[in-house]
């Protein structure tokens, strides 16, 4: 098994970017989307496995995961799953699986995006740039938000109920924000997608949805975020 220090050290020295794990145990597409990052001005560590996946996101402390479903032994959910338990990095999952039912299943278990196999190095690339962006405390608001007894900091990306800390994945975070930021303002679905997932995604409204049944679930307030139905969501102030 390849070590966490040796996948960090295979980095090319000239790559200077955020750092990114790519999960993938396909040689082929390994090789292309690591040049390709790379060459995009990526720092990028390459392991083929979910256990090397799990030891080294604790040792390097990527800015990005890149996480393919079709692992051998645990599949890409399993990973992510348990990535989850552990790390608030963002996760982009790549499958070569177009269902809808698929789709659905990585953002349950806290996927941040999803591409489809077969895809253009470029796609892949516009991808992680969006989510790094979105991601990135610098660009973030800087002001503290806050909705009844739900506090949230853009700098430190961290959320609390009641002053307790709670666990969001990057993308649920980012739609929490932006509801917060439009508080008593209904947001439509459409919206939301262009603006907290920053590209036409091919999940479709749907994904709206699920990201708001979990941040629900998580911030035990399902009151705070109310639906309207054929129009959309509205944080509701208490």
């Amino acid at each position: 098994m390849t070590t966490a220090a040796a996948v960090a050290d295979s980095t090319p020295p000239g790559a200077s970017g955020p750092q990114l794990l790519l999960v993938e145990d396909e040689e082929s597409i390994g090789a292309l989307v690591s040049a390709y990052l790379e060459q995009s001005g990526y720092r990028v560590a390459w392991v083929r496995s979910g256990e090397e996946a799990l030891s080294t996101v604790e040792s390097l402390r990527p800015r990005l995961v890149i996480l393919d479903i079709g692992l051998p032994g645990q599949d890409g959910f399993d990973v992510c799953r348990r990535l989850r338990a552990r790390s608030p990095v963002p996760v982009l999952m790549l499958t070569a699986r177009d269902e809808e039912a698929d789709r659905v299943a990585g953002l349950e278990v806290g996927a941040d995006d999803y591409v489809t196999k077969p895809f253009s190095p470029r796609e892949l690339a516009a991808r992680v740039k969006a989510v790094l962006r979105r991601t990135d405390p610098v660009l973030s608001h800087t002001g503290r938000l806050q909705l009844g007894d739900i506090v949230l900091d853009p700098e430190a990306r961290e959320v609390t109920v009641s002053g307790e800390p709670v666990e969001l994945t990057g993308r649920e975070f980012d739609l929490l924000a932006y509801l917060l930021k439009n508080a008593g303002i209904v947001v439509s679905r459409d919206q939301l997608l262009d603006r907290v997932w920053g590209l036409t995604y091919a999940g479709g409204t749907r994904t709206v949805d699920v990201h708001i049944a979990q941040l629900r679930r998580k911030l035990g307030r399902p009151e705070a975020i109310r639906t309207f139905r054929g129009s959309g969501y509205k944080a509701v102030r208490p």
